[in-house]
């Protein structure tokens, strides 16, 4: 069967399901998208990876990543395999000097891998046409107007910048990271 690759381009709350995020997946050179909805904990590990932040403990993938490395094991590619009933399945495509195995894995911990591993991810043809959106402001994964509660991160833009750091030493402390990210970009823009 014929692969794309593919590439986060996003990871933000998801409108479609409370307490869940969502990651877009883009593909290389093209422009469907891939919205999957994800866990919190699971957004986080993925948020940490691209921003290169580096806790203070090692998150749970990192800890994979590096009980990994320690036995010689590389990740080579991700691949999203299936979609049953709106559920990804994704395998690890892993070798060691003996032996290449494929290992299944939940897709929000193989993209938490790839991301640290640095490796392609890889999609079926035949699930990217049925699960992708062609038009990239479909399935657009921000805060819906309508809700009627307010973004955390709107009142960013109220707070001084000694407020914007104190808060970002704060929830560094408490291992938020994707609110960090949301913090540190504020602090940035006003850096400008």
């Amino acid at each position: 069967m014929k692969k794309i690759e593919l590439e986060i381009v996003a990871l933000s709350h998801s409108i479609t399901q409370t307490n869940s995020y969502a990651v877009v997946l883009g593909e290389v050179n093209g422009l469907r998208r891939l919205p999957i909805v994800i866990g919190g904990f699971e957004a986080q590990a993925i948020a940490v990876a691209l921003e290169r932040m580096k806790p203070t403990r090692p998150l749970t993938h990192d800890l994979m990543k590096n009980f990994m490395l320690a036995f010689n094991v590389d990740l080579h590619e991700v691949l999203i395999a299936d979609l049953q009933e709106g559920i990804f399945y994704s395998k690890l495509l892993c070798s060691s000097d003996a032996d290449t195995v494929e290992i299944d894995s939940r897709t929000s911990d193989a993209l938490a891998l790839a991301v640290r591993f640095g490796c392609p991810i890889y999609i079926y043809e035949t699930i990217f046409d049925i699960a992708g959106v062609e038009n990239p402001d479909q399935g657009v994964i921000e805060e819906s107007p309508a809700k009627s509660e307010p973004s955390p991160y709107e009142d960013l833009k109220k707070m001084s910048l000694e407020d914007l750091n104190t808060l970002l030493n704060e929830v560094l402390e408490q291992e938020d990271y994707i609110r960090a990210i949301a913090i540190r970009d504020e602090i940035n823009t006003r850096k400008k």
